[in-house]
């Protein structure tokens, strides 16, 4: 697993060292500290409070924020390594999927989705641990959705505060799996930070913005100028009763962690008068392995019956609950995204009820499936997957315990164009003209105007 991380994070590197121009003398390559790490709105994390329904999903992150990201270990339980940029991938679900044995899957050059990521199939058969029964010695969470289409909060830098990546070297910003993908407005993948500089538009570096700077999310001031979520992260089907996705964690929780859920047909408020509907025991027995990409303040922690606590999980159509970036990208008003905590699914039990056919709610999800995501092909195949594999559970409840990462979500999380934390990316406010292929800007900073390098504006020289 380690060659794999370290083969791909050295490819990311090579192209890295394309985009940028050539020295003799490297720049400083200290990370911002402090407020420096502050996005260029300067506005803070937000949450989502549960909403609504009884039994409604909570939708949303905190993610106008411009503070940091992070990742823990890397692992690994796949065959392929290695990631290319991404558009968008196809809108079908992955049913009945025949895998390689992972020696032929590690040999030669993989399978590319339109994602230009190896296929699901390329990374060859998952391994037995993540189908294996632990409900002996787990604890038991529960699952809520959303997804807003805001920066992840992963994509931030930081010095390890929120359980982001630590950027203060290269060797903790590797350990922490660098920063989590994001992507512009049309979906393509677009850096995580880039040089700081100044707010009013001035050319050069910003003198009270030492270092670098996050690419600020669209779920702020930037709108559809900044970045979203790329929407290859939606869940996938791997076999019929294994999935991967992504998940937003409690406030305690670190980036780039990885979790096997084992659903067992019960839901969050389950009790006397109120018990598990067609939706949850249908969803019994099957297994999820979820890394998480986002840290959410308002994402519980554990109770007495559920000590494991809430994870978020990123489904297209589950709802936007405070920030709504998703709205701005597909160009539907926010009404047409269902109900703020919960998407599509809380809309549907508000018109057909609570105690319909489980043939009901999926056929209800799948024509808003339908109707919202027709032109985007990875939120359609994720928002059918929670309908025809999550079986359209609201809250569900699962055991828990932390596992090894699979290389297909490590590939779709890490960063490729911000391999290393010395990343010396000219500021753009406007990510929306980026188009993949593009040569990124770069700013050299060994020049007689920045004779201290990228971290030190030669205005605070004055």
């Amino acid at each position: 697993m380690k060659k794999q991380l370290v083969s791909g994070l050295m490819m990311a590197a090579c192209l890295s060292l394309f985009w940028n121009c050539g020295s003799d003398s490297p720049a400083n390559t200290n990370a911002c500290t402090g407020e420096s790490c502050l996005n260029d709105n300067g506005e803070p994390d937000g949450g989502n409070p549960d909403g609504g329904d009884p039994n409604g999903g909570q939708g949303g992150e905190n993610n106008p924020d411009n503070s940091s990201n992070s990742q823990g270990q890397n692992q690994n339980g796949s065959s392929v390594s290695g990631t290319s940029n991404n558009n968008q991938g196809n809108g079908s679900s992955n049913s009945g999927t025949s895998f390689p044995t992972e020696e032929s899957s590690s040999s030669g050059d993989p399978t590319l989705d339109a994602n230009g990521f190896p296929t699901i199939e390329s990374y060859g058969a998952p391994p037995a641990e993540y189908t294996k029964d632990i409900s002996a010695t787990a604890k038991r969470g529960w699952n809520t959705r959303y997804w807003d289409a805001c920066k992840p909060h992963c994509s931030w830098i930081s010095n390890g505060q929120e359980g982001k990546t630590d950027t203060t070297t290269q060797e903790s910003y590797v350990a922490g799996m660098t920063t989590a993908r994001n992507c512009n407005i049309h979906d393509v993948e677009v850096p995580t930070f880039t040089l700081a500089a100044y707010k009013d538009g001035k050319e050069g570096l910003n003198p009270n913005w030492m270092g670098y700077t996050g690419t600020t999310s669209a779920c702020g001031a930037a709108k559809e100028k900044g970045v979203f979520t790329c929407t290859d992260m939606a869940p996938i089907q791997v076999t019929e009763n294994l999935s991967y996705g992504y998940v937003a964690g409690t406030a305690d929780g670190k980036c780039g962690k990885c979790f096997h859920l084992q659903y067992d047909g019960h839901f969050k408020d389950e009790k006397e008068g109120n018990s598990p509907k067609a939706t949850h025991i249908a969803l019994k027995g099957k297994h999820m392995i979820v890394m998480a990409s986002n840290i959410g303040h308002d994402v519980a922690g554990g109770n007495p019956q559920l000590p494991a606590g809430q994870f978020d999980l990123m489904v297209p159509g589950g709802g936007v609950g405070n920030f709504d970036a998703l709205s701005l990208q597909v160009g539907v008003a926010r009404s047409d995204l269902g109900v703020n905590d919960g998407g599509f699914l809380s809309e549907c039990q508000n018109k057909i009820g609570w105690d319909n056919t489980l043939e009901a709610y999926q056929e209800c999800v799948l024509a808003k499936c339908e109707l919202i995501f027709r032109d985007w092909p990875n939120m359609l195949r994720g928002c059918k997957w929670f309908a025809e594999w999550y079986m359209a559970a609201d809250n569900p409840t699962y055991y828990i315990e932390e596992v090894e990462c699979p290389q297909y979500l490590i590939d779709h999380y890490m960063t490729t164009l911000n391999p290393t934390k010395d990343s010396r990316y000219e500021w753009h406010d406007d990510w929306s003209t980026f188009k993949k292929g593009d040569v990124l800007d770069t700013l050299e900073c060994l020049t007689k105007d920045y004779p201290n390098g990228c971290n030190t504006s030669k205005y605070s020289q004055m």
